[in-house]
């Protein structure tokens, strides 16, 4: 299996998947410690625990360390402009609504330079799962302050201490209109496992916000201090169906800080599902062109 091509796999549905045939041409270049790995770890373990063959999965990302991801797994993937991981992904998803999309970054790239594409992502219900690495700075840049950074923090940009108050990522996502709601923590790999594969099994747009430490340049937020804050939802006896509920819990942040599944909602359409154009005739890149191919072969030249 693990010399099996993307070609053959094509032809052999039935070929068990295992997190070691998910392993990428390269091996990621996080510094030690980092909790990106965290976050490969359970999606490749999500993927392959749900049987999904790495030809049906397309990943993509826009810029920075998280943004790395898809070169690490052996699935589709692009590697696309900072902040527009989104709006590439909702056209992917749109010409192919069979494939299973997942969106990996980071918060600087997903909630401040991509925030405006997040916010529209959300209320078309677009069918992917985003899983944001949280860690609170810009760590490829070297330690700037993020949309997520504490107020008070001192970071390179801001030396004497951040007078901003931090993007919430949950209270927004369930305001936009996300239908599946959730944090995780790369410190607990079983529940962040477990949110990643209800993500993927969600029809709609998928919000996984995951604590991932930045070990380098965040001294603040560390594993330590997630380790000792938070707590699971499921533990808590939260109701992931109850809106204000979910809102709360959103909002907590202190001492307790909740991770897992805060809201979910099936009752909505995505976004694929309301075109009319992709309601017959399988998706769109399946379809023939429409023109002659040497028309095809001159637009696709002129495009690319």
């Amino acid at each position: 299996m693990k010399e099996t091509t993307m070609a053959t796999m094509a032809q052999t549905e039935h070929v068990k998947v295992t997190v070691k045939d998910l392993k990428g041409k390269v091996d990621p270049d996080w510094c030690p410690g980092c909790g990106d790995f965290g976050v490969l770890a359970a999606l490749k373990q999500a993927i392959a625990e749900l049987g999904l063959q790495p030809h049906t999965v397309l990943t993509i990302s826009g810029i920075g360390c998280s943004s790395n991801l898809p070169g690490y797994l052996n699935t589709y993937g692009m590697h696309t402009l900072h902040g527009r991981a989104l709006a590439v992904a909702t056209g992917a998803q749109l010409g192919n609504h069979h494939l299973k999309i997942v969106v990996t970054g980071g918060d600087g790239d997903g909630y401040g330079i991509g925030g405006n594409h997040f916010v529209h992502a959300m209320r078309r219900n677009v069918d992917l799962t985003y899983i944001v690495m949280n860690n609170q700075i810009y760590g490829l840049t070297t330690g700037q302050l993020s949309p997520t950074s504490s107020k008070g923090m001192n970071t390179k940009s801001t030396p004497f201490g951040s007078v901003e108050n931090p993007v919430n990522p949950i209270p927004l996502a369930i305001a936009a209109g996300a239908t599946y709601v959730a944090r995780g923590f790369t410190g607990q790999q079983k529940q962040l496992v477990e949110l990643i594969k209800g993500g993927l099994q969600h029809r709609g747009f998928a919000l996984i916000d995951t604590f991932s430490p930045c070990v380098t340049y965040n001294h603040d937020n560390t594993h330590e201090f997630f380790k000792q804050r938070t707590r699971k939802l499921e533990e808590m006896g939260h109701d992931p169906t109850d809106v204000h509920a979910a809102m709360e819990k959103g909002w907590l942040w202190g001492e307790v800080i909740p991770i897992g599944l805060f809201w979910r909602r099936q009752d909505l359409p995505a976004l694929d599902q309301l075109e009319p154009v992709l309601g017959a005739g399988g998706p769109l890149a399946h379809r023939p062109l429409g023109v002659a191919p040497d028309i095809a072969r001159a637009l696709i030249a002129e495009l690319m």
